[in-house]
């Protein structure tokens, strides 16, 4: 056996580790962890272990909110028709479902527009504009899109509507003329947060449209709104849209997971039950990768006015039908996307030259353009590069491109290819495109001469980054108990990640399917491992030493609890004494 890729041990922050170590009385290895996530003080570790919504930065420091909220509380009062227009991911599905909610139960003329992915694609679109109009409405306010609608948001204005837009997307080179535009991202803010999902941004919104209404006077006679309990759908969009788990982010999921597990929502019960999780913990893991998955596989495959409907239903028998409903078209997304990987697989490894190229683009018009971005997903997962693929329609190409940390795809797009492009949005990890079809080869080459230019000729291995270096007597309950504290796990807050050198492999067998199950010797102190989809090593490790990169877990199973070390590479280690 051989070592899978490059250990890089981060850097840490001596100073900080100390006076983390004496004023909280931690460990030496706790304190590295923490200052390789740049935890430093023990104010920030009391915050980042117990998130509080009182860490909330405020939300009148994001540009136009007051203009925003104004807006909107008049609409309230004066009954004005609003419509919240949306997207089809969970995201825009989570934020539309927020918004409608918490408006609903204000008393306001309110409903939502979702596009149709393959007829509409994504953002505003003049037909819809018309039809909104002919419901009577007089103000449109978008979430997690809108940033890049001029046209439409111009046509909108002509009808005689305003627009507010709540959207988190890089902006372009001018904002469109809404009455507020509010976006993080914007250069003349002083919110401190540049991060947030499309839902941390209509969150904020309702955080000062409800102060801005108590102001005026308006739950003098009313219940003042909890917006705690609108957490468990700002957690889903957060962990969904993949944002760095930091800051407000950290917040909205910590505690959005702890609502969920109230199970006051019919829908995430619902949700949790198809997903055979009925007895199980929400976790950002569980939640990515199997609540998230049915929510998008509406918008992808299916309706996604069935995500909105299920995660706002008052009515749990509703929300089980829809799904189950949703739990089918996610088995129908994942055959597709199934296929889709292995013809692109064949394609490559057939093809010496296209498995050294530097960025993949493919295009296809056999392709359902609701799945290739996580297809891309999972070439990115497997190749390590940048990749974008394009499905056609009578010689017009949607796409989705996902990125690696190294190069920033949405700058890539702007600076170098944006000639070549019909539309284009998104951020640094994942873009949306349209471009014709006599572009694809061109923008191919142009791209890979960007990601050549950024990151260099020198093929790019994906790191394991290691938080620091242990042996196996460190790794106890306590040290269980602080990691627990730092979920939910996610971007920029990852796992962490150890190493311990020259390890015995006292025993080992294979599990499941195709796992390695070992028990690793460290002067006495013994610790079970499993190492996933590693069981043809079963061979080669007969009383070996190895070196290990590894992530500690508490094993839970029929009552009883563990440490178990989830295992992320290995390598014989150079001492064998």
């Amino acid at each position: 056996m051989k070592q899978g890729a490059e250990w890089h041990l981060l850097e840490g922050n001596p100073d900080a580790e100390s006076i983390l170590r004496a004023e909280l009385g931690i460990s030496p290895l706790l304190s590295q962890i923490l200052s390789k996530r740049n935890i430093n003080t023990p104010v920030e570790a009391k915050r980042f272990f117990f998130p509080s919504l009182k860490d909330l930065h405020n939300p009148f420091l994001l540009k136009d909110m007051r203009k925003a909220v104004d807006r909107v509380a008049d609409a309230v009062l004066k009954n004005e028709s609003i419509v919240i227009f949306g997207d089809y991911d969970v995201d825009g599905i989570t934020a539309t479902a927020v918004m409608v909610a918490f408006l609903r139960d204000m008393g306001a003329r309110v409903s939502c527009y979702i596009p149709d992915r393959i007829e509409e694609g994504y953002g505003l679109n003049r037909d819809a504009i018309d039809m909104i109009r002919q419901r009577g409405t007089s103000l449109i306010i978008t979430v997690d899109c809108g940033i890049s609608n001029h046209d439409e948001i111009d046509h909108a204005s002509r009808l005689g509507m305003d627009t507010i837009i709540l959207d988190h997307h890089e902006i372009p080179d001018r904002l469109p003329s809404a009455i507020s535009v509010i976006n993080q991202n914007r250069r003349d803010n002083d919110f401190p947060f540049r991060h947030l999902a499309g839902v941390g941004v209509a969150f904020n919104f309702l955080i000062a449209l409800r102060g801005t209404m108590r102001d005026r006077g308006f739950w003098e006679n009313r219940p003042y709104p909890n917006l705690k309990s609108y957490l468990d759908l700002v957690a889903l969009g957060t962990i969904g849209d993949l944002v760095p788990l930091t800051d407000e982010n950290r917040i909205f999921a910590k505690i959005g997971l702890s609502v969920m597990e109230e199970g006051n929502r019919p829908g995430i019960r619902a949700l949790k039950t198809v997903s055979n999780m009925e007895h199980t913990d929400i976790d950002s893991e569980s939640a990515a990768f199997r609540l998230i998955p049915r929510l998008n596989a509406a918008g992808r495959v299916g309706d996604p006015d069935d995500a909105l409907k299920l995660l706002i239903t008052d009515d749990y028998d509703e929300a089980l039908s829809i799904a189950r409903r949703l739990d089918l078209l996610n088995r129908e997304r994942q055959e597709i996307d199934r296929k889709i990987f292995a013809e692109l697989m064949e394609e490559i490894e057939s093809d010496p030259a296209l498995s050294e190229r530097n960025c993949f683009v493919f295009s296809s018009d056999r392709w359902h353009p609701g799945v290739i971005g996580i297809v891309a997903s999972r070439l990115v997962e497997r190749f390590y590069r940048p990749t974008l693929l394009i499905s056609l329609k009578d010689g017009i190409g949607r796409g989705s491109g996902r990125s690696i940390s190294e190069f920033n795809l949405y700058e890539g797009l702007e600076s170098r290819c944006a000639s070549l492009l019909r539309a284009f949005g998104g951020h640094r990890y994942a873009v949306g495109i349209s471009i014709d079809q006599e572009c694809i080869e061109e923008f191919s080459r142009i791209l890979s001469e960007a990601v050549r230019d950024d990151i260099g000729d020198e093929r790019i291995v994906p790191p394991v980054n290691i938080d620091a270096d242990c042996v196996l007597k460190d790794i106890d309950y306590e040290l269980m108990s602080y990691l627990e504290l730092m979920a939910p796990f996610g971007n920029m807050n990852p796992e962490p990640i150890l190493r311990a050198r020259n390890m015995l492999v006292s025993s080992h067998t294979v599990v499941g399917n195709n796992h390695l199950r070992m028990i690793l010797n460290d002067n006495g102190t013994e610790r079970e491992c499993i190492w996933f989809n590693k069981g043809y090593l079963f061979g080669s490790l007969e009383e070996s030493r190895l070196d290990v990169v590894f992530t500690p877990q508490v094993n839970r199973w029929r009552g009883g609890n563990s440490i178990q070390l989830k295992i992320r590479d290995a390598a014989p280690s150079k001492d064998q004494g």
